[in-house]
Formats: structure tokens, C-alpha cells, sequence
């Protein structure tokens, strides 16, 4: 039996869309720690706080953009977060001041949760079910690719420090983000009369419940899903500060010029890996590669090393990220796929935003080599609580069936 191409015209648009946005985020996650320390005069406290207030932001809105997007429309919802998001990129000209520049980004990242969960939520209803390892598996790619061309970008777009430069470049990308979400087709959902029971449910009863908001199947992934986000954070808003520590800058372009291409190489296996055995056979060699990959980079004094850190990373990083967002939309329901996706992206965004003040009080106090040995020890935290909330639990169900 031939199977379909899951490569049709619209999942390109919306993987498109998608990977503009994440690119805006994390040209601006790179850059703007740098223009806090740089322009600013900030701490690095404050550099971390440049990417948390974000991410409040989103983490705030998240659970209710999965709502909307279930509710309202994939495609609504879409539109109009992408257009508070190039307005608030445009509203970043002439900020100085840090009060006004914080208020800029926490309403930077409220929009980025209404558009990247209506995006996620399209790409997954254009996926059939058999596919959906191989499917969110290279639609996550191109978000996995902004994670690494953005830094890159945000620190090439910084050499000069100049913040015009800088702003003029992230707001053509999302204008450019808003104009593929304009082109999205999103197809109508259909829903079994008890689907539609049990949608219609927070309707009629009286107050709201934290369910109405988060998909309870998709918690035990993404708790795994948080540890994993507070780890990577390090890479993304230190990597640039801890090379130029080790008298490494040079690499710190190539290291995530690397990190992508590994993620690229190895999606296609990854996600029929997924789809057609144990998700286990995935998760335990990747983390494990993550780790490591980390703890070497904690002990890098050499480009060469920082460069095969990277390599072991985006094998490792690629890998799970498609495996975990899959899986929050696989477990659940399908009329709650919205709000599978916004659960999974709440703990994520929530580890990727703690995690870099976390790891920048963390360097403050020690230094960028403990703060990396720290966030190489914390994915065995995420395999204990892979295997205690995800692994046993699925096991005991097969052998109940």
C-alpha cells in the first residue's frame, strides 16, 4: 500500500509560518541578553530576565490559547496572534528604557503562545494518525532549525551592536511569519456526537476547571518535556558568554550550525523510529547523548570540543523534542489537540524560561563551566521522571490489555 505524502501545500505554509516566528523568538533570545548587558549596562540576572519575562508571557497565555484555538478556530486564532506578534516586534524602536523594554516582551510572548499553538494545532491535524511521529517530527524540524540558525543570527546581526539593524531584520521575519499563517488552509475538525458532548462540557458547567485548560494525558510528557527545556536553555542565552570565557568565540556560530544539521540528518529516522516502534527506543539513547554532550561541553577548552559537544547534542536534542510533542498529541484525545498542544508548549516554555534565570544566577554565583555541569546533570532527572510517569504507567496498561 502506497502511503499519502504527508508533504502537501499547506503542512509546507504552516511549517513555514512556523519556522519564521520561532526564528524571530530566538534571533531575539540571543541577541537581546547581549543588548542588556551591552546597551543597558544589565547584570547577568538581567540578562536571563530578558528571556523570562518572555516566556512569562507566554506561559501566562498558553493555557488559554489552547481554549481559543479549540474553540474559536486553529486558523482565527492563528491570524491574530501573529499580528500582535509583528506589532510588537515593530514596538520594540526606541525602547531605552528597561521598564518599557520588559512590557514590550512579556506582550511579545503572550502573542507568540495564541500563534505557535494555533500553528502546532494545524500542522497536527494535517497528519494522519498512523504519521504522526513522522509528521510532527519534521514539522518540529523547522522549529529545531530556528532554535539553532537563530542564535547564529542573532549574534551575527549584534557584531556591530546595533540595535536598528537588529529590530529591522526580526520584524521582515515576522512580517514574513504572518503572511504564510495568512496563507494557512486549516481543515474543519470532525467530531463524534461524544467528542461534541464532552467539548460542550465547560459550557455548562458552572465556573471553569483546570482541565478546561490543560489535557491531563499530555501532563506526564510534558513534565518530562519541562526538565528537558531547563537544561537547553543554557545553550541558547550563555553559550556565546561561556566561549568567549574559554577564548573560543569563534565556534560559537559553527556549534549551532552543527546542532542543526545533526537535527536535520537524523529527523527522517527519527520519526519512523517513532511511528513504528517504542517511543523508548528513542527517548533513553537521546537523552543519554544530551547529557553527555553537555557535560563535555562543560569541560571544553577547545573549539574542536565545543563543536563535538554540539554534534552529540543535536542528535540527542532533535530526537526528543519530535518524540515529546508527538506524544502530548498522540495520548490525548483528538477534539483536545489544542489543548495538548498548549499543555505540552506551557512546560516547555515554563523550563525554557526558569531555566535561563535559573542558569544565570547559577553562572553569577560560579561560573559558565559549573552552570554547564549543572545542566548536564539534569536530563538524568528527566529519565527518572520519563521512566516514573510515562514508562512504567504504559507498560502496566500493556499488560493490562
Amino acid at each position: 500500500m502506497i502511503r499519502e505524502s504527508i508533504w502537501t501545500k499547506n503542512f509546507i505554509v504552516v511549517c513555514l509560518s512556523n519556522f519564521f516566528m520561532a526564528l524571530n523568538f530566538y534571533i531575539l533570545a540571543t541577541a537581546f541578553p547581549l543588548y542588556v548587558k551591552d546597551s543597558l549596562g544589565g547584570s547577568q540576572q538581567q540578562m536571563g530576565l530578558a528571556i523570562t519575562i518572555y516566556v512569562i508571557g507566554v506561559v501566562l497565555i498558553r493555557p488559554f490559547s489552547g481554549r481559543w484555538v479549540d474553540r474559536f478556530g486553529k486558523k482565527k486564532m492563528a491570524v491574530i496572534g501573529m499580528v500582535i506578534f509583528l506589532i510588537a516586534s515593530i514596538c520594540y524602536f526606541g525602547t531605552n528604557g528597561i521598564f518599557l523594554f520588559l512590557v514590550i516582551r512579556f506582550i511579545h510572548g503572550m502573542s507568540y503562545a495564541i500563534a505557535s499553538t494555533a500553528a502546532n494545532t494545524v500542522a497536527a491535524s494535517l497528519v494522519p494518525d498512523s504519521r504522526q511521529g513522522e509528521g510532527m517530527g519534521y514539522f518540529s524540524m523547522f522549529m529545531s532549525l530556528a532554535m539553532v540558525i537563530g542564535p547564529a543570527c542573532g549574534l551575527f546581526l549584534w557584531k556591530d551592536k546595533n540595535i536598528t539593524v537588529l529590530l529591522l531584520a526580526v520584524c521582515v521575519i515576522a512580517g514574513l511569519s504572518l503572511l504564510f499563517t495568512i496563507g494557512i488552509r486549516a481543515p474543519q475538525q470532525k467530531q463524534s456526537k461524544t467528542e461534541l458532548v464532552l467539548n460542550a462540557e465547560p459550557t455548562k458547567r458552572k465556573g471553569m476547571h483546570w482541565n478546561d485548560f490543560i489535557e491531563p494525558k499530555a501532563l506526564p510528557i510534558s513534565l518530562v518535556g519541562f526538565i528537558l527545556a531547563f537544561s537547553y536553555s543554557s545553550l541558547a542565552g550563555f553559550l556565546a558568554s561561556f566561549t568567549a570565557e574559554i577564548h573560543q568565540s569563534q565556534v560559537t556560530g559553527t556549534f549551532f550550525v552543527v546542532f542543526a544539521l545533526m537535527i536535520v540528518l537524523f529527523r527522517p529516522i527519527v520519526g519512523k523510529v517513532f511511528d513504528k516502534y517504542n517511543e523508548h527506543y528513542l527517548y533513553y539513547p537521546a537523552i543519554s547523548l544530551f547529557a553527555v554532550g553537555m557535560l563535555l561541553l562543560s569541560q571544553a577548552h577547545s573549539g574542536i570540543i565545543v563543536l563535538v559537544a554540539g554534534f552529540m547534542m543535536g542528535i540527542g536534542y532533535g530526537a526528543l523534542f519530535s518524540c515529546f510533542q508527538a506524544l502530548a498529541v498522540k495520548l490525548s484525545p483528538e477534539h483536545r489537540r489544542g489543548s495538548a498542544t498548549a499543555t505540552f508548549f506551557l512546560f516547555f516554555d515554563s523550563g525554557y524560561g526558569l531555566g535561563s534565570y535559573f542558569m544565570g544566577l547559577t553562572a553569577s554565583f560560579l561560573n559558565y563551566q559549573m552552570m554547564y555541569v549543572v545542566a548536564g546533570l539534569i536530563p538524568l532527572l528527566s529519565a527518572a521522571f520519563y521512566y516514573l510517569l510515562h514508562h512504567r504507567p504504559q507498560a502496566k496498561m500493556a499488560i493490562q490489555n
